[in-house]
Order: structure tokens, then sequence, then C-alpha cells
């Protein structure tokens, strides 16, 4: 399986890196592994929905 950065992530799904970071913290992304320090996200995963927006609540 193919890993990105959380750099990466940040840039790929447009949000900050410290976001992607709580979501990696808080279990919310699908896959993610931690190597010392780092997190690595799969290639393939998706950009979790915002549960802090009440609009992305209606999908």
């Amino acid at each position: 399986m193919d890993y990105i950065s959380v750099r990466e992530a940040a840039q790929k799904w447009e949000i900050s890196e410290r976001r992607v970071q709580k979501l990696c913290e808080e279990s919310r992304i699908d896959g993610i592994q931690k190597f010392g320090r780092s997190w690595m996200i799969p290639k393939t995963a998706n950009k979790p929905i915002d549960l802090r927006r009440k609009d992305n609540l209606s999908q």
C-alpha cells in the first residue's frame, strides 16, 4: 500500500497540516499508520466529513 505524509494529505484535501494530525489522532482516517512521531496516510484515503460544520451533517 502506498502512503502519503501529513503535508501531502493537507495539500490534497486543502486543509491545514494540524487538522490532518488531529484527524489522525482521532482515528477518523481509515488505514492510517504511525511510524515514530509521523503519521502515514494511505494514498487512497478519502477526506473525512468535517463534523464541526452543520451543512455536512445533512448529507
